[in-house]
């Protein structure tokens, strides 16, 4: 009789479509669950370099190979250990093609023997595990209508800047997070904010009456509790363009699109400034996406394991640029989720 992991070399590979990881991505919840354990593993328990990239032809294009290793904690020893990749590449030039900009797969492989478990659409995983990593940084450090102005009926407003996949994906969070958020959402396409805005207003936990498409940036971050960015990068003479004056005193800002919208000077005066993975935020700062930022107070993971609070005055500032370590673990949970549904194409070695 074979042994189980000799009979693991045997059994064919899982592989799951976009529609397949869609069917299987576990609710919100879950999802705001499996990208804090991501961020607290990142502390002590994880492995992984900043991406290692490489820049095809086409202008403003890249491909990224994002490896990570995690290994089950004292605390969860019944996780157990992951490893896989993922591998992403952006492509601006498509979207005139009308295809999307952005592909990815990720790959997993048993962590005891190597023998790769699962191949998996990446797209899904990107956008879902994105949004859920803000989704931490707003349950923990945005402000809440105790906090705001004394006001017992504060309802808290939040600014999404970008309409894209990335804006899509969040307005499920923001719900969940932020329950009555009215949200305003702003794109260089008007079309497409409107486009989200009705999504946003069909969205359980925002404001139907108070979601609304606005055409000036400026204007919609003003007011705003807190402020997503997720615009799509642009050339460096129009980065950050978001300084203080755009914002409120207290904002909470989550950058998810690098440095293209907030300028440096609101790092630089945050009264807390947290990173996803400071390893790769101080490669990618070398390499000159991140100019004149300052060293981050810390990481999203260690405040969760400090404890650390929201400050009583002052912006906060959260970036995350997007760590291999979280497709793994979505991956994984994805993969469990979808055996027990009978999703996937089963592929022979």
């Amino acid at each position: 009789m074979p042994s189980p992991r000799l009979a693991s070399m045997q059994e064919p590979i899982l592989y799951l479509s976009a529609d397949d990881v869609t069917a299987a991505m576990p609710p919100v919840a879950e999802r705001l669950e499996l990208a804090e354990r991501t961020m607290t593993a990142l502390v002590a328990d994880a492995e992984l370099p900043p991406k290692i990239g490489v820049h095809p032809r086409p202008p403003g294009s890249f491909a990224h190979a994002m490896p990570a290793s995690l290994r089950s904690s004292a605390a969860s020893p019944e996780s157990g250990d992951l490893l896989g990749i993922k591998w992403v590449t952006g492509f601006p030039e498509n979207r005139a093609k009308g295809i999307p900009a952005i592909h990815a797969v990720v790959v997993l492989t048993d962590a005891q023997t190597g023998v790769p478990r699962a191949i998996l659409d990446g797209g899904p995983i990107t956008a879902q595990r994105t949004a859920a990593v803000s989704g931490v940084a707003i349950a923990r450090f945005g402000p809440t209508a105790a906090a705001s102005a004394g006001a017992a009926d504060h309802r808290p407003r939040a600014t999404l800047i970008g309409a894209g996949v990335q804006g899509d994906s969040h307005l499920e969070v923001l719900g969940y997070v932020l329950p009555g958020v009215a949200l305003t959402i702003v794109d260089r396409h008007p079309d497409r904010a409107e486009a989200l805005a009705e999504t946003a207003r069909q969205t359980a936990g925002i404001r139907s009456a108070e979601s609304v498409a606005a055409s000036r940036m400026r204007e919609a971050t003003h007011g705003a509790d807190v402020v997503v960015t997720a615009a799509s990068f642009t050339d460096p003479a129009k980065r950050q363009v978001m300084d203080a004056d755009w914002l409120a005193p207290d904002a909470l800002v989550v950058p998810v699109d690098y440095a293209t919208m907030l300028a440096a000077s609101v790092a630089r005066e945050a009264s807390l400034f947290l990173v996803d993975d400071r390893g790769q935020f101080l490669a990618n700062r070398d390499a000159g996406q991140f100019d004149g930022y300052p060293e981050p107070t810390g990481t999203i993971g260690e405040a969760i394991l400090d404890g650390t609070i929201r400050p009583a005055a002052g912006r906060v500032v959260v970036t995350h640029l997007g760590v291999g370590l979280a497709d793994v673990v979505f991956a994984d949970a994805i993969v469990r989720r979808a055996a027990n549904a009978g999703l996937g194409t089963a592929l022979p070695r």
